[in-house]
C-alpha cells in the first residue's frame, strides 16, 4: 500500500482503478494516506480517485459486454420469455442501478452485470461517475477531512 502512496497521484489513480475491477483491493486506504499525508491537494485526490475508479468500473462494464445473453438460457435454464421481460425492465430502470457500483464487494458485480445485460453506455457511465464521486467525497466527510479543507 505504501508504494502506491509514494507514487503520488499516479499511485492513487492506479489503486482506484484496480479497486473498481475484479481485483480484490481497497483504494480507500491509499486515498486516506494521500489526503491525511497533507502533501497532496485533497480535492485533486478526489478527482484522481474518481477518475481511476470510474475507468476501472467501465472496464468491468466492458468485460461484462463480452458475455452473451444466450448463456443465461443455456446454463441457468431460464426461459427466453423471462429473460426478455427482465431485460425490458432493466433497460427501463436498471441502468441507473449502476450508481451503486461504488459499494464494496457488490460494486464490481453490478458493473459487470450492467455490461452483460447491455446497459446503455451513457446512462451507465454517468450513474457510475456520480456514484464514484460521491464515494470519495463521502469518504472525506466521514473521516473528518471535508470540514478541514
Amino acid at each position: 500500500m505504501l508504494d502506491f502512496a509514494e507514487w503520488g497521484y499516479y499511485g492513487l489513480f492506479l489503486a482506484s482503478f484496480l479497486a473498481a475491477t475484479v481485483v480484490p483491493f481497497s483504494s480507500e486506504i491509499v486515498f486516506s494516506a494521500m489526503v491525511f499525508g497533507g502533501q497532496l491537494d485533497p480535492w485533486t485526490c478526489v478527482f484522481v480517485a474518481t477518475s481511476g475508479n470510474w475507468l476501472g468500473g467501465m472496464t468491468s462494464y466492458y468485460l461484462g459486454r463480452l458475455g452473451k445473453i444466450e448463456w443465461i438460457e443455456k446454463y441457468l435454464r431460464i426461459k427466453q420469455e423471462k429473460i426478455d421481460k427482465f431485460l425490458t425492465k432493466f433497460h427501463k430502470y436498471g441502468d441507473w442501478f449502476v450508481f451503486f457500483s461504488f459499494v464494496p464487494f457488490i460494486g464490481d458485480v453490478i458493473a459487470v452485470a450492467a455490461g452483460f445485460l447491455r446497459g446503455r453506455w451513457w446512462v451507465v457511465a454517468f450513474a457510475m461517475l456520480l456514484g464514484k464521486f460521491i464515494r470519495y467525497v463521502g469518504w472525506m466527510y466521514f473521516n473528518g477531512l471535508f470540514f478541514t479543507l
